[in-house]
């Protein structure tokens, strides 16, 4: 019998298709996955996803782009300097012109990806 994946696996999955440069929230991540409630939760997630490299927890913020995640990366600015890497403007741990760069994957995933 084919055990279905946990939420952690499913955000997972969702954060490892952020393009390279752009970022999108926790909520909207709960949202695409059908658990609109759940911002918290999908923040636990990004918490606990040092065990999966792949998973670029850096691009995930909260709604108005504050680097809410920031003190569960090593460093005092590893998240900050990882989306600078990426070309991310970042003043005073705020995503300037948040709106352009952010990524919904509600537009950018088919829904039957969840």
């Amino acid at each position: 019998m084919k055990q279905e994946p946990s939420f952690f696996d499913r955000v997972y999955r969702v954060a490892r298709e952020i393009p390279y440069g752009r970022v999108t929230s926790y909520g909207a991540i709960a949202r695409f996955l059908g658990q609109a409630g759940s911002a918290r939760m999908v923040g636990w997630a990004m918490n606990a996803s040092g065990k999966h490299e792949d998973v670029p927890a850096h691009r995930v913020v909260n709604r108005k782009g504050l680097l809410t995640g920031k003190h569960h990366f090593e460093g005092t600015n590893l998240m900050q300097q990882l989306l600078e890497s990426e070309g991310v403007v970042v003043i005073e741990h705020q995503i300037q012109d948040f709106e352009t760069i952010f990524w919904d994957p509600s537009e950018g995933l088919p829904q039957e990806f969840q």
